[in-house]
């Protein structure tokens, strides 16, 4: 058990390696070959900065919407709670790593919500009269903040981190071992868009309504890691087995849809480290996760 625990420290710790010190990658700009629109042609994307977020449209999600813009989609930051008048605006309401006040600074438990009861009501309802939600939460303590959201459309947040007991890194996920589903969102709209591999970097696990599709699904290798304390890991943390769990799903909800995701990284284009070497979607080893981006956000537009 001691070996064990150790490989799996190991592997955290280098993917906190290449998360650390991160900042947006400005020069990131990957093939687009059949926009969805003319330049700023396309519909609103909120993405949210209301909510004492992680990533924000003007700073770690700033390659998350330039790609957007360059496929013609328009991106505006959404301050403030969450009102449904304000909401109409837009086609699709992108919310990543939300946290509580109480948090921001404080990444232990308690773990805090994020979002109010009536917020929370408000974007259901809007969903389910036709509006688009892409939920983002990534490991302790996001996770736990957005929980409260995601179980309003049936889906099981967790406060934990999931890791590879085979591969220290980032988590691949692939076709050939089951990992990566076959659906609408790896498939896209033609050939060109068709993804066979992503990669992530270590977010949470969560479990999904039986109304849902999976998109990245766990097997026997990967362990929910649960402690009080982000990124501390010893004797007490507890592994959890999560074979047949999900960091991304997706589901039609009334006249709407939604997408989770369990962890943020992996959509971003970041430069990481003293070294600023490349983490998200312009790592290297990473080039289909821009592809998968984009047809989430055209399966979301009705595309």
């Amino acid at each position: 058990m001691k070996r064990f625990y150790c490989f799996v420290l190991t592997a955290i710790m280098l993917t906190i390696t290449a998360v650390a010190q991160q900042v947006p990658d400005t020069v990131y700009s990957p093939v687009i070959k059949n926009p969805a629109y003319a330049s700023g042609k396309g519909p609103v994307v909120y993405i949210d900065e209301g909510h004492n977020n992680f990533h924000t449209r003007g700073d770690r999600y700033l390659p998350f919407a330039r790609l957007l813009e360059r496929d013609g989609y328009v991106t505006e930051g959404y301050t403030g709670k969450f009102d449904a008048g304000r909401l109409e605006r837009c086609r699709v309401l992108v919310i990543s790593n939300a946290l509580n006040e109480a948090n921001v600074q404080n990444w232990y438990k308690p773990v805090w919500p994020a979002f109010t009861p009536d917020e929370i009501e408000t974007v259901r309802r809007w969903v389910e009269a036709g509006g688009s939600l892409f939920l983002i939460a990534d490991h302790m303590p996001m996770g736990g903040a957005a929980a409260g959201m995601a179980a309003a459309f049936g889906f099981g947040f967790t406060d934990g981190f999931a890791a590879d007991t085979a591969m220290p890194g980032p988590a691949l996920f692939c076709r050939t071992d089951g990992t990566l589903k076959d659906n609408v969102l790896t498939g896209g709209r033609s050939a060109d868009e068709k993804v066979d591999s992503i990669y992530s970097f270590t977010g949470q696990a969560f479990t999904i309504p039986a109304d849902a599709q999976p998109v990245l699904a766990f097997n026997e290798r990967y362990l929910l890691l649960l402690s009080d304390t982000a990124w501390v890991f010893n004797q007490q943390t507890e592994y959890k087995p999560i074979k047949g769990w999900s960091q991304l799903a997706y589901m039609e909800y009334g006249k709407g849809r939604v997408v989770m995701s369990g962890e943020a990284a992996m959509f971003s284009a970041q430069l990481a480290g003293p070294q600023r070497f490349p983490a998200g979607m312009n790592a290297p080893y990473a080039h289909s996760n821009y592809r998968l981006l984009l047809n989430i956000i055209h399966w979301l537009d009705r595309r």
